[in-house]
């Protein structure tokens, strides 16, 4: 629309963000005129059509209207809706979604809204979990934003219908109004007071120009934990790049950070050393809490022997409510016994187990039995955390448990470093099997008493050939 004079990027029927062309099939008729050189006149403020080269006029035919109100329009109106309105909202506590929809649908209809002038869904803060504040944003379309209780109370002496109840339950005397008022402004007015239904409130503020609902409160915080695998770019899940791409921020050990390679540009880094497992939970639960997108990031899968179980246990063990209130969301990845089974051929082709041989937050009795268990009942062992650089008994003595139950010749699977350059992966046996093979970046599988190595593969079979059933698939009917 350069004929127009409009700002690179924008035109009559591709309005800038927050504007919404609501009569498109005026527009070659009404631009032709215009571009006749017929002047306009302007009916509402819309600076990005004022400072264009259209003749404006008080008195032209034309009318280039700007509203928050639904149609129909008159003609010889080319009508644009704008983002003005800060819809503020309320609830108790675990409301139906469709008792939201559907008060604010019957709201906006009763008064002509139309809701493509909805900007977005403001709220309390303690709010920030509640389904129905989120169903309403995605049927709009828009965000949902929410204020602390402070900012809502200073809009106390603008609500229609201030509260001591609300005040007494939740610091502020309106959260729907508030939230409307504070989203919308302070030149803003309130538009349509609080309504009700049985479990649910709305309001509707408007402002005298588009409101820029991302710049206003704070999203709803996200934490995703992502597991991405042992090392090698190809074994993370779509769903892990997904979730990494989309966070703002990553917490995470330095060398898992490291091994995301460009997937961390744009991105603000929060690298820790090797531990300080429960500082980076911390870290990143805090992170999300200011209503930011992070991902916090493990190898293998982060809900094995990682970090996902720690940021749960944190979120049930402090009672925070700005933790609770998060989106938390678990990416699974490869684990390590996956990798080093897939490595080598099928060790994992009847029941296994996994046992972590670090004996720092379990105590050793503990570990020793589920050790004797997994012996006597003949399960393929993967060992994660055999040993370390102080300790270096607990893989001798699986050993020897292991022993008194399966042959010396059972097969073991050394991995190490799976998916990354210096990755190894060999096969010794029970008898031989020595901890000073193993280190703190090994894993260890020992095979069942029926796990078979060929000299190339190892395979542990299902069950049949253990069984001595030959026929392992369906029987061929005789023609």
């Amino acid at each position: 629309d350069l004929v127009f004079g409009l700002a690179p990027g924008l035109a009559l029927d591709a309005p800038p963000a927050g504007w919404h062309l609501a009569t498109p099939e005026r527009y070659k008729d009404i631009a032709a005129r215009l571009i006749a050189g017929a002047p306009a006149r302007l009916d509402g403020p819309a600076d990005w059509i004022a400072a264009s080269d259209i003749a404006l006029s008080d008195d032209a035919e034309i009318t280039l209207q700007v509203t928050e109100r639904a149609g129909p329009y008159d003609p010889d109106r080319l009508v644009y809706v704008a983002e003005t309105l800060a819809l503020g909202v309320g609830s108790e506590r675990g409301a139906d979604p469709t008792e939201m929809i559907r008060l604010v649908t019957e709201t906006l209809r009763q008064h002509g809204l139309d809701p493509r002038a909805v900007a977005g869904v403001f709220s309390l803060d303690l709010k920030a979990d509640e389904p129905a504040m989120h169903a309403l944003a995605d049927a709009l379309g828009r965000p949902a934003r929410f204020f602390d209780a402070a900012t809502l109370e200073a809009e106390a002496s603008r609500l229609a219908t201030p509260s001591e109840a609300v005040f007494r339950e939740v610091g502020c005397h309106g959260v729907s109004e508030g939230a409307a008022l504070a989203a919308a402004g302070p030149d803003a007015r309130l538009l349509v007071v609080k309504h009700k239904s049985e479990r649910c409130t709305c309001a509707i503020a408007i402002a005298p120009r588009p409101i820029e609902a991302a710049a206003i409160g704070r999203p709803r915080g996200r934490l995703s934990l992502v597991g991405i695998g042992p090392g090698k770019s190809e074994w993370r899940t779509p769903e892990a790049e997904r979730l990494i791409g989309r966070a703002e921020d990553l917490v995470g050990y330095s060398l898992y950070l490291d091994i995301l390679g460009p997937l961390t540009d744009g991105k603000t880094r929060h690298d820790y050393p090797l531990g300080d497992e429960t500082e980076r939970a911390r870290a990143a639960l805090d992170l999300a809490a200011e209503g930011r997108n992070v991902a916090l990031i493990s190898s293998g899968d982060i809900g094995i022997y990682a970090m996902a179980s720690l940021v749960f246990e944190l979120v049930a063990k402090e009672d925070r409510g700005d933790w609770g209130r998060l989106e938390i969301e678990v990416a699974p990845g490869i684990s390590a016994l996956q990798a080093a089974a897939a490595r080598i051929g099928a060790p994992l082709g009847h029941d296994f187990c996994a046992i972590s041989l670090s004996d720092l937050l379990t105590p050793w009795e503990v570990i020793e039995r589920r050790l004797q268990a997994a012996a006597e009942g003949d399960f393929v062992v993967a060992f994660y955390n055999p040993v370390s650089l102080r300790r270096r008994h607990q893989l001798p003595r699986a050993r020897e448990i292991l022993l008194e139950h399966r042959p010396p010749k059972t097969p073991v699977i050394l991995a190490r470093s799976l998916g990354r350059p210096e990755e190894t992966v060999r096969v010794t046996t029970l008898e031989t099997l020595s901890v000073d093979d193993v280190d703190m970046l090994t894993l260890v599988m020992v095979g069942s008493s029926t796990t078979h190595y060929d000299g190339r593969f190892v395979h542990t079979p299902r069950g049949y050939l253990a069984a001595g059933k030959r026929d392992i698939g369906p029987k061929r009917r005789q023609a």
